[in-house]
């Protein structure tokens, strides 16, 4: 079940947010953030969160909302989070195609991922399954921790298109 994220959920989306940070491989987030700091960049901004529930056991989260403010607000972005033990389970597609659905029942015209790590290669293909392309990448604009330097990739799904 999809549903509504609130700061009391917390406790169990941290643990997964803070292990995903810590490796390195997906997030440029600051490391060695404390809980209600992690809370804070995960919950704010506006927009919407969500989280996977399944028999009581939060699996993945996902915030979503306005890329940029003001004369950008009508392109989306999105962040995702899936617990390791639930990897290979669907949990990532479920949330994608929640996000997705969610923009464009917002009416928002596109949605544009910033920053997704060229050697993330799970997360890249979800994406290009969904619809999105990759428009462009900035080379070495990340350090993995496992790879050294490696491309951003800047994805986007047009909404428009897509419906007609």
């Amino acid at each position: 079940m999809i549903r509504p994220a609130t700061t009391d959920d917390w406790p169990r989306i941290h643990p997964f947010f803070a292990a995903i940070v810590e490796d390195g491989e997906t997030y440029a987030y600051p490391e060695g953030l404390s809980s209600e700091a992690a809370r804070d960049l995960w919950f704010g901004g506006g927009g919407a969160v969500v989280v996977l529930e399944e028999d009581g056991e939060v699996l993945g989260s996902a915030r979503m909302g306005a890329n940029r403010p003001g004369r950008g607000d009508h392109v989306g972005t999105a962040s995702f989070m899936v617990a390791e033990a639930a990897r290979g389970r669907g949990v990532g597609r479920r949330l994608a195609e929640h996000v997705v659905q969610w923009h464009r029942e917002q009416g928002f015209r596109g949605i544009q991922f910033n920053a997704v790590v060229e050697t993330n290669t799970a997360a890249v293909r979800l994406w290009q399954d969904l619809g999105f392309r990759v428009v462009g990448t900035v080379p070495g604009a990340f350090r993995s921790r496992r790879h050294g330097f490696v491309g951003l990739h800047v994805m986007y799904l047009d909404l428009e298109e897509e419906e007609a």
